[in-house]
């Protein structure tokens, strides 16, 4: 397998992996392909962080991580929001997406990012080093269950000095 930046080539399959791997999810609106449309075209959109994974040739997996704000009545600190972490169905359970959040975080890391916030299933962010995002004092500002609102440091300390609501892109919203 290999993973590489996405390229406007890619945009179609991308399109089908993600819409095939959420397409039995039962907690999603099923439109994150249309999500990952519109952050293309945003201010929120970092190129080097929209990853896929190619397995002889053909695009199986797919990583996006946009820039979102943390935001309290002081301050305002950039971060990461990944979504979606999406691989086809046939490929699942073969260690894909968790070879994508790594590759991920590294290219993040590289690039100066410090914090990555994810909404997601509580029993499989945790296993790449995500907490609570409560715990670092950051709510999600959508009500969800507090175990899928997760975050992680990339770099120790990172969210220190940060707490507050997450601030999406207003592509967030359709």
């Amino acid at each position: 397998m290999h993973i590489r930046k996405e390229e406007a080539s890619d945009c179609e399959a991308v399109f089908h992996v993600i819409e095939k791997a959420f397409e039995h999810e039962i907690y999603t609106d099923h439109q994150e392909q249309f999500l990952v449309e519109r952050l293309r075209k945003s201010t929120a959109f970092v190129p080097e962080l929209a990853l896929v994974a190619e397995l002889d040739g053909e695009v199986v997996g797919y990583i996006l991580l946009t820039k979102i704000q943390i935001v309290n009545e002081h301050a305002s600190a950039t971060s990461l929001a990944m979504a979606p972490v999406a691989v086809l169905p046939a490929h699942q359970g073969k260690g894909i997406g968790g070879q994508l959040i790594r590759y991920a975080h590294e290219k993040a890391t590289e690039l100066g990012f410090g914090a990555v916030v994810v909404l997601g299933h509580e029993n499989y962010y945790p296993r790449f080093g995500y907490r609570l995002a409560g715990s670092y004092g950051i709510k999600l500002p959508f009500d969800v269950p507090a175990e899928n609102c997760m975050a992680i440091e990339l770099v120790e300390g990172a969210l220190s000095n940060v707490n507050g609501m997450v601030e999406y892109p207003p592509e967030f919203n359709g």
